[in-house]
């Protein structure tokens, strides 16, 4: 059961309204299905409008930005919660950590790299929590080609290109990463974790 959600998202609000209104409707599934949203912790873009209305909802919103980013003033001062952390590495774990799923909605290169972050500590068993693209205005497209390529090329997995799950509409979003199984890591990961490699 999924009790808190994290979600990357920009920290800008796109050129296509449809971002902003999947960012409103994936807040109104996490009120609806009393999740507790976990984020960056920002005032600006899509992620303001994900904390804005949730919290206008009733609902909890945790926040975890670097201190560096606090003092430019882009952190939102009515979360439930918020943690101030050094660096970003440190902010991805305390998301990782407080969070038993993941969303990303659209966004640039914050968001891409938390997205690959969360699949590669899946990939090598160092985490089991499922990740999904909401794929808003077909946004993600050319990402889901692009790792598509990768598995035709002999670079990615089929079974790891499974871990990437694909919402097209916010009705199917909690059912799917409820129903999410953990792909097994490669052998050579527990041989590694043994010391034989």
């Amino acid at each position: 059961m999924i009790k808190n959600l994290c979600v990357f998202c920009g920290s800008s609000l796109g050129s296509n309204p449809a971002y902003a209104e999947g960012a409103a409707q994936l807040a109104k599934i996490l009120l609806n299905n009393n999740i507790t949203l976990v984020y960056g912790g920002a005032n600006v873009g899509l992620m303001r409008v994900l904390a804005d209305t949730v919290l206008k909802g009733g609902g909890k919103v945790v926040g975890v930005m670097p201190r560096s980013l606090v003092e430019k003033e882009v952190a939102h001062q009515h979360l439930t919660e918020m943690h101030i952390v050094d660096g970003m590495q440190e902010r991805k774990a305390l998301m990782a950590d407080l969070s038993d799923a993941f969303i990303a909605l659209p966004g640039a290169f914050g968001t891409l790299d938390e997205i690959f972050e969360v699949l590669t500590w899946n990939q090598l068993g160092i985490i089991h929590k499922p990740l999904g693209l909401f794929n808003t205005g077909g946004y993600f497209d050319p990402l889901l080609a692009m790792l598509n390529r990768a598995v035709e090329q002999q670079f990615l997995r089929p079974e790891h290109r499974k871990m990437v799950l694909e919402f097209n509409s916010v009705e199917e979003i909690i059912g799917q990463l409820e129903a999410y199984r953990p792909v097994e890591a490669p052998k050579w990961i527990e041989r590694l974790k043994e010391g034989k490699i």
